[in-house]
């Protein structure tokens, strides 16, 4: 490496940051208006949670040094906000909550900004594989101070489980169904008695017991049922809350319009994302999830979710390759070149399905609505 560059080492930015800082200035504002009764723990009451997470349409005025400024409160979940206040009321009963839904339904982004805004730490993260084990949930040692100096709280590893027992937070246990079954019932009596044991240390040590506003929200996949199916035990701990996809195409435009918009901005492109494009992106995934078009035509459905947050993937990846590849903003050919990757996966059946949907569906919606269309149309040669 050259001195020059030892010295102005590239300044590199985070590529995600958690919930609690991406919208830190909502929360901050939430908070400063934030008078209903709050659960010991919580850093926001119920009601200002749920504002958090379904956005409030009205902004907030809030000082910031000698000036005051309007914070608008963003909706993060789109979908039903009924479910989101029964989501928030389990947390409140000290009874864990799962939210379970097709891939790509936004349920560990919701189980993240939920945590966000009750904790203020989202960061309290069991990712379940078929290789998690026991050591990442509850606790581990450092074993070189074990062999030096024996067990002891210094050379104890703390855990997520550890961690939240002890401080009064939210533990997120993502894919808990790709855990195998003897890792699952590790955290039955946990969540049960909210008492976590280790033996391998002397009174008064050996107990943990949970601090108010412990928790936890886990999320697993419909389709990984079978996997490792979780044990009736295991299930009557949890409050279980399904997260269904987007139905309002209205709504999914927006969105995937708004984290597209994001993506753009945060790489520095200054192209706006093409609604019109997205459009024809998102009315193909509504359509083919559904299984029927707007105009009443039965499609054939992939073997693939096509979720929300694929349209998103294939949004940005067209307006990533509009502009680096093509000098140029997202159009009807670069949404199509980027839709096959998402449609098509390990089926290859899955293939003749999207040709026959534009082949019938798209041509249709050409000769009815206009040139765009005509040139999404005109597109399918790239499938």
């Amino acid at each position: 490496m050259s001195e020059e560059k030892q010295k102005n080492p590239v300044k590199k930015e985070i590529m995600r940051m958690p919930a609690e800082i991406r919208f830190s200035d909502q929360l901050e504002a939430l908070k400063s208006i934030d008078e209903g009764d709050k659960p010991e723990s919580w850093y926001l009451s119920p009601s200002r949670v749920n504002d958090f997470i379904v956005g409030r349409e009205e902004p907030i005025k809030m000082k910031k040094g000698n000036k005051t400024v309007e914070v608008f409160i963003t909706r993060k979940f789109y979908g039903n906000d009924i479910m989101i206040q029964r989501a928030i009321a389990s947390l409140l009963s000290d009874r864990p909550l799962l939210l379970i839904g097709e891939p790509g339904t936004a349920k560990s982004w919701l189980s993240e900004n939920l945590t966000a805004a009750i904790c203020n730490n989202s960061l309290n993260v069991i990712q379940g594989t078929a290789g998690t084990t026991e050591d990442q949930i509850k606790y581990s040692w450092n074993y070189a101070s074990l062999i030096a100096n024996g067990p002891s709280l210094e050379a104890l590893v703390p855990a997520p489980f550890y961690n939240c027992m002890k401080r009064g937070e939210i533990v997120r246990f993502e894919e808990i169904t790709r855990c195998s079954h003897e890792i699952q019932d590790t955290i039955i009596s946990i969540l049960s008695d909210k008492v976590l044991a280790i033996p391998e240390l002397p009174p008064p040590n050996d107990i943990v017991f949970a601090q108010k506003g412990f928790g936890v929200i886990g999320t697993a996949n419909t389709r990984d049922r079978g996997v490792n199916e979780m044990s009736s035990a295991l299930k009557r701990r949890f409050n279980f809350e399904t997260v269904h996809p987007i139905k309002n195409i209205k709504e999914e435009i927006e969105l995937v319009s708004k984290e597209t918009e994001i993506f753009l901005e945060k790489a520095g492109i200054k192209r706006q994302p093409d609604l019109d494009v997205i459009e024809l992106i998102v009315t193909t995934f509504n359509e083919m999830r559904n299984g029927i078009s707007a105009e009443g035509i039965q499609v054939a459905k992939p073997s693939v979710v096509m979720s929300t947050a694929e349209a998103v993937e294939v949004s940005v990846n067209s307006a990533m390759y509009s502009h680096y590849i093509k000098n140029e903003d997202m159009n009807a050919n670069s949404a199509v070149i980027n839709l096959v990757g998402s449609v098509v996966k390990d089926n290859y059946e899955d293939l003749d399905k999207l040709r026959s949907y534009f082949n019938v569906i798209i041509k249709k919606k050409a000769e009815d609505k206009g040139k765009l269309w005509a040139n999404y149309y005109d597109a399918r040669d790239y499938i």
